[in-house]
């Protein structure tokens, strides 16, 4: 297999950070699309047709297997066009469901972006299973976590926003892999809460489901600036990745 990682911007590389603790000679490319329209503005049409081009693209480079490390493309795993990709496809909701079922908590808050919060599919699956679910639109914070704004008194003053109303939640759904970049802060204002993460729980998926093979040679590449992408990443993840090769879909 060849495995590719797509996300909007960088907020996949949490993903990737993961794998490579665990397995470190799995060859990855990585699709930064932050070229094009922010996945969360698109209708559902537009979006699947999007990704669906996307993979082509990968799967022109080599690609057989596809992690979707973005819960807005991940809304649209069950479109028509991803199933005439080829690929083999993950998303990043289904695992975290996943996970929160099997999490005791039967309070669970969940944080995310307008598309994920709006598709429902949190709620739905969790309410189906007997929790209780509060839902909070975070649209602010992965635009700063590509800026690197990591601190300040603006990031405050959304997360205190955000994370308020869910004080009492027994669990928190990290909604957004860009998310896990904001750790430390979101822990401080809801300490009682267990963290689900959806790349974590993603990663455990493509274990279970995948033989994760050595064929190929890493690529990172993105539709957006290299440069900004490299530096978001270090600032984020404090990933030392290598230079981005900037690709046209």
């Amino acid at each position: 297999m060849s495995l590719a990682v797509l996300d909007w911007g960088i907020g996949g590389i949490d993903f990737l950070a993961r794998l490579r603790v665990r397995h470190p000679d799995v060859p990855v490319i990585y699709w930064s699309d932050s070229g094009a329209t922010p996945y969360g503005k698109l209708a559902r049409d537009a979006l699947a047709t999007r990704v669906a081009a996307v993979a082509a693209a990968l799967r022109g480079r080599g690609a057989t297997h596809l992690v979707i490390a973005c819960n807005a493309a991940s809304t649209v795993i069950d479109h028509p066009a991803l199933a005439r990709t080829g690929l083999q496809i993950c998303g990043v909701i289904a695992p975290a469901i996943a996970a929160t079922l099997a999490d005791p908590a039967r309070s669970v808050g969940v944080i995310g972006g307008r598309r994920t919060i709006r598709s429902g599919l949190y709620r739905r699956a969790l309410v189906a299973a007997g929790r209780r679910v509060q839902q909070r639109v975070a649209q602010p914070l992965s635009a700063m976590v590509e800026r690197g704004e990591l601190a300040g008194a603006a990031l405050a003053g959304e997360l205190d926003r955000i994370l308020g109303p869910l004080r009492r939640v027994d669990a928190l759904v990290l909604a957004c892999t860009h998310y896990t970049a904001l750790l430390a802060p979101i822990r401080e204002r809801l300490p009682r809460a267990r963290v689900i993460d959806p790349a974590a729980a993603t990663l455990a998926h493509v274990e279970r489901t995948w033989s994760l093979g050595h064929v190929g040679t890493d690529m990172f590449l993105t539709t957006g600036a290299p440069e900004a992408t490299r530096d978001a990443a270090r600032l984020a993840f404090a990933a030392a990745l290598p230079a981005f090769e900037r690709v046209v879909v």
